[in-house]
């Protein structure tokens, strides 16, 4: 069996990047017959069509995204290893972090702090969903990734998880909603609350606080998003349950008040990353920065 052409790789790659032959051919500075002859050997060697053509756009069949995963993994590996042995001794360096698109922006600043403001540093911040970042992850296009669950590991994966912190969870609101006195439970009964969605750990334990107390809150709105969850509870709507972290420079500004304190519930932060021949020391350097400080 002959070995893989990775000059036909290439070309696809781009290719498959642009979606235009005319467009990649003039950006590669070769003709768009002389293109399409390197796309369709590649699809000889694999026994496969990677493009269909809709209009003037050529897709990706599902053989076509296969190889262009893969595709992003070598060529990302290939930038890695000149990097790391050829370009150690430049003067700047980068560092791709994804972080969960629902994450605290605090916490991910307290994170990053030892990098923030260095010149010699190139910071590339991605967001998006769990699945998509920890894919980027394994492809080699991410360094590190902010999540609040640890994802679920097994033999194929390569994924290292670092826990980082955990943050207690309050009743957070404005002033007028819990200055007065009252009983945790009262508050429950008494108040609107703004919650996390049903596949977060907060949820769950504030959904079994809520039963063991006997309490059916009046649920005001289910959010996703942390920093949706902090502009509701500034606009005084209800109380939100989410760790005070999240709403610290409110809470400073006297905007909202941490109440009372949700016993045995937490928000868990992790820095998920891959087993890697030659990591970046830029991770090495914010973990490390965690464990002395413990401070997140």
């Amino acid at each position: 069996m002959s070995s893989l052409n990775y000059n036909h790789l290439r070309y696809f790659w781009a290719v498959a990047h642009d979606g235009n032959l005319t467009r990649t051919a003039k950006r590669l500075n070769v003709t768009q017959s002389a293109l399409s002859v390197q796309v369709r050997k590649l699809e000889e060697r694999l026994g496969h069509p990677l493009f269909e053509r809709r209009g003037r756009q050529l897709h990706l069949t599902e053989a076509g995204q296969i190889v262009l995963d893969h595709a992003d993994a070598i060529f990302a590996t290939g930038e890695e290893m000149l990097d790391t042995l050829v370009h150690s001794g430049a003067s700047r360096q980068a560092l791709r972090v994804g972080s969960l698109a629902t994450l605290s922006r605090n916490f991910q600043m307290e994170f990053l702090r030892p990098v923030l403001g260095r010149t010699d540093i190139d910071l590339i911040l991605r967001s998006g969903g769990s699945g998509e970042l920890l894919r980027k992850l394994e492809a080699l296009n991410l360094d590190v990734v902010l999540l609040n669950q640890a994802p679920p590991g097994d033999a194929m994966t390569s994924f290292v998880t670092h826990r980082l912190a955990e943050r207690t969870v309050s009743l957070v609101g404005t002033p007028d909603r819990l200055r007065p006195p009252a009983s945790f439970a009262d508050r429950l009964r008494n108040h609107p609350v703004i919650l996390p969605t049903l596949d977060s750990s907060v949820r769950t334990g504030f959904d079994a606080l809520a039963d063991r107390l006997g309490v059916r809150p009046q649920i005001v709105a289910e959010v996703e998003d942390m920093a949706m969850m902090r502009l509701l509870a500034r606009e005084g709507i209800g109380l939100a349950v989410l760790p005070p972290i999240v709403v610290k420079d409110e809470i400073a500004a006297g905007v909202l008040v941490e109440g009372d304190r949700l016993p045995g519930i937490v928000e868990s932060f992790h820095a998920v990353t891959v087993n890697r021949q030659f990591p970046n020391p830029l991770v090495r350097l914010l973990l490390q920065s965690v464990a002395a400080s413990d401070s997140l």
